[in-house]
């Protein structure tokens, strides 16, 4: 790396946490991985009988996120961040890489997935499985111009083992991927329809809080969590000297339910998937689809802002 390159990194750098940190706007998911690719071409349009392999599947997946990139309304103007699975990191959009096309082309600050999926249920958790490429994984992002990274693991009863088990690996993962310069998304997501979701919440916020006081001084992370029972349940996590923004995931939730619950959320905003491309077809005309998008964007940055 020259050190013309290293310094525009590091004022790019800048120029992303600035835009994450203050911007309006939310983060878009575009990091459907292996196992819910099938999943999200098919409510795309694409049936499973439309490619025989994995390098074919993912080929179309990559066009479906080139497409929503590309939309004039998937821009830095409300959508601040985007996520990215690791094939797509590694692909381009019209010869750029994907990374690089989405900060110099749409000022959006690009994200990486790093988990590599969830080991069996365990004290009402499911834990990260190990990831032992991770250092190269985030020697590779930095290179590719990525800013932060992303990981999830799943809460699926209120379990004060299970909760203070997937937030210490979340915060000790974190500070690996900190060691490179890379600001991390802890999301230990909270599953929507467990019966002891509020009570899950009030253990997961209080574990949390006790990490990031922890933190050395000047330390950041962000946090993705899933949109909380109770009215700015998460408003203590928001205000940290520690964390730089508190995203939400939809979880399951329908974009028009999504968009209610965040929007009573002061300072939460919106990193949808699902909710995301909700409505978008691979059969539609290209002015059918940005117009749908641009729906979608509009009211997902409306929740975003409103609380």
């Amino acid at each position: 790396m020259t050190e013309t390159t290293q310094a525009e990194l590091v004022r790019a750098d800048a120029a992303m946490a600035e835009q994450i940190r203050s911007g309006d706007g939310f983060i878009a998911a575009l990091d459907q991985s292996g196992g819910s690719t099938p999943k999200a071409l098919k409510l795309y349009g694409i049936e499973e009988d439309a490619y025989s392999s994995e390098a074919e599947m993912f080929s179309l997946v990559h066009q479906m996120r080139a497409r929503i990139i590309k939309s004039p309304a998937f821009n830095g103007e409300k959508v601040i961040g985007a996520i990215l699975f690791e094939r797509t990191m590694d692909g381009d959009i019209d010869g750029v890489p994907t990374a690089e096309y989405l900060w110099k082309e749409t000022k959006v600050v690009p994200f990486l997935k790093v988990d590599k999926g969830l080991k069996d249920e365990a004290d009402g958790v499911k834990l990260m499985k190990a990831m032992p490429d991770l250092d190269a994984l985030c020697e590779r992002a930095v290179k590719k111009g990525i800013f932060g990274t992303k990981m999830r693991s799943v809460v699926d009863e209120a379990n004060p083992v299970g909760i203070k088990a997937i937030v210490d690996q979340q915060f000790e993962v974190g500070m690996q991927i900190l060691s490179h310069g890379l600001m991390p998304i802890l999301e230990p997501e909270v599953t929507i329809t467990i019966a002891d979701k509020a009570e899950a919440e009030d253990l997961l916020r209080d574990e949390i809080l006790a990490h990031l006081d922890a933190l050395p001084t000047g330390v950041e992370v962000m946090l993705k969590l899933s949109i909380p029972e109770k009215v700015n349940q998460y408003k203590a996590l928001v205000d940290h000297p520690a964390v730089m923004k508190v995203v939400a995931l939809s979880g399951g939730y329908e974009r028009l339910d999504a968009n209610a619950r965040l929007s009573k959320q002061t300072g939460m905003i919106a990193s949808f998937s699902r909710a995301l491309t909700e409505g978008l077809s691979a059969q539609q005309p290209e002015a059918e689809f940005d117009a749908t998008l641009a729906e979608t964007i509009d009211g997902i940055y409306q929740a975003s802002v409103a609380g």
